[in-house]
């Protein structure tokens, strides 16, 4: 009987940091994740194959999103561990839906993104807790899904022509919206803890 995989295609020039030094990165994606991955170095295909002993088979797919992500810039370590928070998400704006395949555009684009030496990424990435990545014709978001909506409509509002300043006053209103949002998971579990210690 054939083992569930799954296909991923990633940049070439990409493939040096999905293995690591000496195999290192994959050797680790596999054992962390219980999955075989077959790499063709000259096309850039990737192959996930679930192992026998796999006791989650969403590994397949939590798998699939870490080669993907790994494939548009983002570093092996750090996406690993992105993916491996709970309720992680990957968003993917395609800039050639935007301007077409003209690079100078997709450089304009891409400018207004990172900023003067990283600092729109950084402060989108600051009031979100996202994580971006400026690769090639994409621009991806890692996080969980109400940090990733709000830098994702951060980003697209540049892309549209938004003056940053603009951008940077919704991120800043949209902060204190995140902050209780984060306050309110917590809350449950530090009520339970405090009932438990009234118990005992």
């Amino acid at each position: 009987m054939a083992r569930p995989n799954a296909f991923v295609k990633v940049p070439t020039e990409r493939i040096g940091a999905l293995i690591g030094p000496e195999g290192a990165m994959k050797e680790n994606i596999e054992k962390k994740f219980a999955v075989e991955l077959h790499i063709d170095s000259e096309t850039g295909d990737v192959t996930i194959t679930l192992k026998p002993d796999a006791e989650d088979p969403s590994n397949l797919f939590q798998v699939r999103e870490v080669v993907t992500t790994i494939g548009k810039g983002f570093s092996p370590e750090k996406t690993i561990h992105l993916l491996s928070e709970k309720n992680a998400v990957l968003y993917i704006i395609d800039l050639r839906e935007i301007v077409g395949k003209s690079q100078s555009d997709m450089n304009r684009l891409k400018g207004r993104v990172i900023g003067q030496k990283g600092k729109t990424r950084k402060i989108i990435e600051e009031l979100t807790n996202a994580n971006i990545a400026v690769y090639g014709h994409t621009i991806s978001i890692v996080g969980n899904l109400d940090e990733v909506e709000v830098a994702k409509e951060a980003v697209q509002m540049l892309l549209r022509g938004s003056e940053h300043r603009t951008v940077y006053r919704y991120l800043n209103r949209k902060r204190g919206e995140l902050k209780e949002k984060r306050l309110e998971l917590w809350e449950p579990s530090s009520t339970s803890k405090a009932n438990e210690n009234r118990s005992d």
